[in-house]
């Protein structure tokens, strides 16, 4: 058998997909995942917490917490027992937030089967390490292929089976590289490919996991320009120039900049950053409104990563001495008590430099040079 970037002699496996696959985590996106492999004919078990929302599964069909009125396919076997639902499992989707991934994994621990990869479904960096989640997980979860499956996927959308397509990352050892189509990114994308779920394969997993945890940053910074009032021009700039932060930071940790203009990056950038059905834009557009942070999804305790990556993104940026204006202005505002509007006008006034990294130009900002003269 041939395949795309091998020699016709090449006697690589045929691919086999994974017979059963264990979604750790009953969210939306958890639950929209599970649909995704069951659809696509695995056998799939999903782990909650919440034991309502396990027997709504089991019995109706249907998360009426986090996808209500969302009808899932026959088949999905969930529990809140994570031994029961890991037993046989040959590969793991993890969708729990980043703050909860270090227990989670310690529980996973003794209940992984030798060798099972594990694909991280959440995007963030670890406060306080600032470790990749990736490496969060490698280090609790030795002998264990850390992966990651992200792009631009709406959890409702996913799971009512729109048209969807998503990056399965992987680091690709030598043997992997020998033989691709055995390689764990390449068996999971087959595993959950279907006729509305299109997977591509990565080797580049830090360039997914920079993009996943930065874009979420940009995305409440578009949205707090959005409440604030400011218009299309200014959401496309931010979105520009916030994926070349995210290059910057994927370059330092030796990610590709190709694969931040990917799914993963430009794609979940652009989506994110695009409507309100992001949590992330969506507190961006209460916050630019004036509503106080304690009175945003009306009183209730919404977790939303990029709040809590902008603390780590910027701890980043510091200790590697990058220059990241679009997030460290977020990280003000939410952090810091900065105003939205003179937050932003700030940005917008910082001295005047050449796109291209490369053109090594600085001049003051004719904003700056008004308001000095004025003083």
């Amino acid at each position: 058998m041939t395949y795309l970037g091998t020699q016709a002699e090449d006697l690589s496996s045929p691919p086999l997909p994974y017979s059963k696959i264990c979604v750790v985590g009953a969210g939306s996106w958890g639950t929209a995942l599970a649909s995704v492999a069951r659809r696509a004919g695995r056998q799939t078990a999903i782990w909650g917490r919440d034991a309502s929302v396990v027997e709504a599964i089991n019995t109706g069909k249907e998360n009426p917490k986090y996808l209500p009125g969302i009808p899932l396919p026959e088949g999905i076997e969930a529990t809140t027992d994570l031994a029961q639902a890991l037993d046989g499992a040959e590969a793991v989707l993890l969708v729990t937030p980043s703050r909860t991934l270090r227990d989670i994994c310690w529980q996973m621990r003794p209940h992984l089967g030798a060798g099972v990869p594990v694909a991280l479904c959440a995007k963030g960096i670890e406060a306080g390490t600032g470790y990749l989640l990736s490496e969060v997980a490698a280090e609790i979860l030795p002998g264990h292929q850390i992966g990651a499956l992200s792009g631009p996927t709406f959890a409702t959308e996913t799971a009512l089976g729109h048209l969807t397509a998503a990056t399965i990352a992987f680091q690709f050892s030598y043997t992997d590289r020998l033989d691709m189509p055995s390689s764990a990114a390449a068996r999971l994308a087959l595993s959950l490919g279907s006729d509305f779920f299109r997977p591509y394969i990565s080797d580049d997993l830090v360039g997914v996991e920079v993009s996943g945890a930065v874009k979420n940053v940009i995305a409440i910074a578009c949205g707090m320009m959005t409440g604030a009032g400011y218009a299309e021009n200014t959401r496309a700039a931010l979105i520009v120039r916030g994926m070349d932060e995210m290059k910057t930071l994927a370059d330092v940790f030796g990610g590709r900049r190709e694969t931040v203009t990917g799914l993963a990056g430009a794609g979940d950038l652009t989506l994110t950053c695009s409507s309100q059905t992001s949590r992330n834009m969506s507190l961006g557009v209460q916050l630019g409104k004036g509503i106080a942070r304690d009175r945003c999804f009306d009183g209730k305790p919404v977790v939303v990563e990029g709040e809590v990556n902008s603390v780590s993104v910027m701890d980043l940026a510091r200790r590697m001495s990058i220059r990241m204006p679009i997030c460290e202005s977020v990280y003000r505002i939410l952090h810091q008590g900065a105003d939205v509007r003179q937050t932003f006008a700030d940005l917008w006034s910082r001295p005047i430099e050449g796109e291209r990294r490369g053109l090594a130009i600085s001049i003051n900002h004719p904003a700056t040079l008004a308001v000095e003269a004025a003083q």
